[in-house]
């Protein structure tokens, strides 16, 4: 027998964590080659971990809701066989952690704390990590206190550098007290939480359901993004009468040719990705007070899951490819998001959003920026509408198919100016469209 090391694989360049969602296997189980073990959720996207070699499940090193870092060690598997792997890495950080904590309260104030207080943070709609969870256990710090505290961690997430530095001046900060504990004639008195405690069917009627993950994770990226860019709009309407027409013509040949559905998306990401060039002002981010040029463009592609919730898949250095090369990587993105089938580098590394909301029949929206990028553009739906048609020999109406493009930006960095010369470009660009033009 040997044992073998099933260790978080890397995800993509930019991901270096995942949160154990699930254990689809239990000690004791049969485990083939290439069998799911657990599901893992990075910010975005859910997925899966195949075991690399068929065995035992003998050992699991973490539990579920636990963030585990890319390259540990997470489960041990007994193999028939083979050379034995290395030593499991056991979690080392908590002993340590808390080692400093202990260091770090010799300096602080005391504070007075029940010696059975046992708080649950698991009602909390912030992310905390198990470390983070511990140390705070072990100092008596309530789920108040802890939600309190403010962060330096990616989406403002508190870390233990964080709570190290908040124990050290926990007394001269006002007390955020815990939740008197029952039984315990020790315990303070108790102040309001803020979780938000479940709500209650006043006509019985009503169904009451708790966001999922992935939801909860929207709500706090969408109020995050308000909060931090001052968001503006720009709306012109665009005549794509020859898209259309050129599409209808070509999309049967172009499937028979490339294996591959020609939708409107590709056609507009082509455009939006040469306006990107022309105006670099756009593709950038911020942070803090310093403006990050982004050298390549990758766009990202708003797309709906199966479930309701909303993913943003990104086509990387979109500007280089042609429109065959668009279509695949659209149709591919999109199938993949909808089978449940992103890798988390998938999501990653966006310069620039696109959403469709004419996909629901939207004639036009506002949508919300994307962080940290500083603009996104709404496609709104392909419409029949009478128009003014300008020609030499005088103007008369005319059927045409027109639809509206939303530009939101975020106007700490991007003036109307450029916003409005941004999403007119891309409008240029879809008029200007060749109808001559092969795929």
């Amino acid at each position: 027998m040997a044992k073998f090391e099933l260790k978080l694989p890397k995800m993509g360049e930019s991901v270096a964590e995942a949160t154990v969602t699930n254990w689809l296997k239990k000690v004791g189980d049969k485990i083939e080659m290439d069998e799911a073990v657990l599901e893992i959720a990075t910010d975005k996207v859910d997925s899966e971990v195949p075991s690399e070699v068929a065995g035992t499940l003998v050992e699991i090193l973490f539990n579920t809701d636990d963030v585990v870092q890319v390259g540990q060690t997470i489960a041990i598997i007994e193999t028939e066989g083979g050379a034995v792997a290395a030593t499991p890495q056991v979690k080392a950080d908590a002993p340590v952690a808390v080692a400093e904590v202990a260091k770090a309260v010799e300096v602080a104030k005391e504070t007075v704390a029940p010696a059975d207080f046992s708080p649950d943070y698991s009602g909390s709609e912030k992310f905390f990590s198990p470390l983070v969870k511990n140390i705070a256990k072990e100092e008596g710090i309530s789920l108040a206190e802890l939600e309190s505290i403010a962060g330096s961690g990616k989406d403002g997430r508190v870390n233990k550098e964080d709570l190290l530095n908040y124990i050290k001046n926990r007394g001269s900060q006002p007390a955020v007290v815990a939740p008197e504990a029952s039984g315990s004639a020790v315990a303070p008195k108790a102040t309001p939480s803020p979780v938000q405690a479940v709500p209650v069917s006043v006509n019985g009627g009503d169904e009451i359901v708790e966001m999922d993950r992935m939801r909860k994770l929207i709500s706090g990226y969408m109020v995050a993004s308000v909060q931090t860019s001052a968001h503006v709009q720009s709306f012109i309407e665009v005549d794509v009468t020859n898209i259309v027409k050129w599409r209808d013509k070509v999309k049967n040949a172009f499937e028979k040719r490339e294996g591959e559905k020609l939708t409107f998306t590709p056609i507009f990401m082509e455009a939006v990705a040469k306006a990107l060039k022309d105006f670099p002002g756009m593709n950038i981010s911020v942070d803090g007070e310093f403006i990050i040029k982004r050298k390549n463009i990758n766009l990202g592609m708003a797309a709906a899951l199966p479930n309701g919730n909303l993913i943003v898949p990104v086509i990387k250095n979109a500007d280089q490819l042609n429109l065959v090369g668009m279509a695949k990587a659209v149709n591919d993105l999109g199938n993949r998001a909808k089978a449940g089938k992103l890798k988390p580098d998938d999501t990653q590394g966006g310069t620039y959003t696109v959403t469709n909301v004419g996909t629901f029949g939207s004639v036009f929206g506002t949508p919300i920026i994307n962080q940290p990028q500083v603009g996104i553009l709404a496609l709104g739906a392909i419409r029949k509408v009478p128009a003014v048609i300008e020609t030499p020999e005088g103007d008369f109406i005319g059927i045409r198919q027109k639809m509206f493009l939303s530009h939101s930006y975020d106007h700490r960095v991007v003036d109307g100016a450029l916003g409005g010369s941004f999403v007119k470009r891309v409008a240029d660009y879809l008029e200007a469209f060749d109808v001559n033009r092969d795929f």
